[in-house]
């Protein structure tokens, strides 16, 4: 819970960030604060605070979600004052590589809006194949209310 206003104040509010996500800017530090209450009791899924390693700096997020018994998704953000770094890239690929070594895990995957460009590259460059367009596969609520075609992007073993 100590990590509430950096959250809020880092990426939480902020709507280029978001722009992308399945999630509205958040307008207080009440929804940054229930989202990680939920965070923290989910038992589908775990999220992961990204943080410098200099000063313990909230930077980002990751969460990990088993999607079958063999497969696992996931979804990242990343504060916009430590975009094009790379962060986001070593992370992806640190945990995607983590994942395969593990025994029932056969796949990793997930998606990303055809527009971010951004989301794409990381995921190319994280070592995941682009394995085609899911037609009005997800509603990005900050673009459209309708559901968007989405990258369907993968790495198996």
């Amino acid at each position: 819970m100590a990590d509430v206003r950096p959250i809020y104040d880092g990426y939480a509010q902020d709507p280029e960030v978001s722009r992308y996500l399945i999630w509205r800017p958040h307008q207080s530090v009440g929804q940054t604060e229930a989202y990680v209450k939920a965070s923290l009791a989910a038992t589908t899924y775990r999220t992961y605070a990204l943080v410098q390693l200099a000063d313990g700096e909230v930077i980002g997020a990751f969460d990990l979600r088993q999607t079958s018994p063999t497969c696992l998704g996931y979804g990242y953000l990343l504060a916009r004052a430590f975009w094009g770094h790379g962060l986001m890239t070593e992370a992806l690929t640190e945990v995607v590589d983590w994942a395969l070594r593990q025994p029932p895990i056969w796949r990793i995957g997930d998606v990303c809006d055809v527009e971010n460009v951004a989301s794409a590259r990381v995921m190319e460059r994280a070592g995941l194949k682009c394995e085609g367009i899911l037609r009005r596969w997800a509603v990005h609520p900050n673009l459209d209310e309708a559901p968007r075609d989405c990258f369907s992007y993968a790495k198996v073993r």
